[in-house]
């Protein structure tokens, strides 16, 4: 990803009326760009695809439906017009996935080719599809909630879509506690189920009164689906698989100790490790751990109280990881933790002399050693900045509203020689 913006200077840079285009973050020395120029554009959630598969653009949205932007000629084409909710975008095809009208589309970002997949089922909504494309999965209620319609579609509200309109799509609610705690306690029939690409046939596979949401397919096993028990995490077991015909359902985490949490997982790329944020217990101990889904094994990495983010991320070769911190109101309540970070994982080396082969069930530990990368401190933290690498790994993407309105921008991990 080479982008060649203008150097701007710090005088420059705040006298602008429009959010600048390029400047080099005074505190740590990188270079900082900003991708889109619609106001109230926005990446994707951490954890979904928001890149085509040749690692060539990646898909962003806007009030006005989908565009895609190529991170080498940084042309933007709008691919879906209206409001929208989108997916993500396919693991094998130029392809990006939405819902319209009650029903689910695929459109293909390069020659504009549109198709209808299937309906989906009263109460429903689709939020991720598998590697090769040949499914999706969502969830339903069987009856509305006790606000009425409002806890059908228990999965997060997206830009465009008909729940967001009265407000903006991607900020936090304000009485998010509230709403959380009377979900969970309504105990709402929910039902999982896969669609077929092809056909749009609709398959339950799991049906449950527990609040179930953020499903995501493994990268790369097309049978593999996470999903979480959703509610307040110091009182769920938030983080399972499951196989797409709804067998062995597995539990990722089990809690150890009161007011421990665990959640906001993603996949590794190459769809081997289940990340997630630990806090042992919560807002006082702070990991990003892993799990094996071939071989249950766990590796825990430990942060400082600053350096905790509301989501990470990894690189495609699982070397680098990078967070989008938090202001003192999130979880942490971190009094300086308002940063783009990239983390390099340092494990710490055996010296007891125990083979860890001799008890399969030993924590591998380490540290996150940080490297602030953005200073966040004119962000809002209602808005999530939800962090990504760029396919090629020199980037760090993210959204902000530290001009105003919200776009996209991205952060280069290599220093800049450039300096105010």
């Amino acid at each position: 990803m080479r982008i060649l913006l203008p150097f701007l200077t710090c005088a420059t840079l705040f006298a602008q009326t429009d959010p600048p285009k390029s400047w080099i973050d005074p505190d740590t020395g990188h270079r900082v760009i900003r991708l889109t120029d619609e106001p109230g554009s926005a990446s994707l959630y951490f954890n979904q695809n928001g890149y085509t598969p040749d690692g060539k653009k990646l898909v962003y949205t806007t009030p006005n439906g989908i565009s895609t932007f190529d991170l080498e000629t940084r042309a933007v084409k709008q691919v879906v017009s209206g409001r929208v909710r989108i997916i993500e975008v396919g693991h094998k095809s130029q392809s990006v996935f939405y819902t319209k009208g009650g029903a689910v589309f695929v459109t293909d970002v390069e020659t504009l080719d549109t198709h209808e997949i299937g309906q989906l089922p009263p109460r429903g909504s689709v939020v991720t599809v598998n590697a090769d494309e040949t499914l999706l999965a969502g969830t339903y209620t069987e009856a509305p909630g006790p606000a009425g319609n409002a806890y059908a579609s228990p999965q997060r509200p997206a830009q465009g879509s008909d729940q967001a309109a009265q407000s903006h799509p991607l900020d936090q609610p304000a009485n998010k506690g509230q709403m959380m705690e009377q979900r969970l306690a309504a105990h709402i029939p929910m039902g999982m189920f896969v669609m077929n690409t092809k056909t749009g046939e609709i398959k339950t596979i799991h049906k449950s009164t527990d609040w179930l949401n953020h499903l995501l397919f493994s990268p790369t096993d097309p049978t593999l689906l996470m999903f979480c028990h959703e509610g307040p995490w110091h009182k769920v077991d938030r983080i399972w698989t499951i196989h797409t015909d709804g067998s062995q359902i597995t539990k990722v985490h089990t809690r150890t100790m009161t007011m421990e949490i665990f959640g906001h997982e993603f996949w590794s790329a190459d769809g081997k490790t289940i990340w997630y944020d630990l806090q042992t217990p919560r807002g006082e101990d702070f990991f990003l751990a892993g799990y094996r889904v071939d071989t249950g094994e766990r590796t825990w990495y430990h942060l400082q109280r600053n350096e905790w983010s509301i989501h990470f991320n990894v690189t495609r070769d699982g070397k680098l990881f990078c967070g989008d911190g938090g202001d003192p109101g999130q979880v942490a309540h971190a009094p300086a933790g308002e940063w783009i970070y990239l983390f390099r994982p340092e494990l710490i080396a055996n010296r007891g002399g125990l083979d860890k082969s001799d008890d399969k069930g030993l924590i591998s530990s380490g540290v996150l050693r940080a490297e602030k990368l953005v200073n966040m401190s004119k962000h809002k933290y209602h808005l999530e900045p939800n962090v990504s690498f760029s396919p090629d790994s020199s980037w760090v993407i993210f959204r902000s509203n530290m001009f105003g309105p919200t776009h996209v921008f991205a952060v280069e991990i290599a220093r800049s020689s450039a300096m105010f």
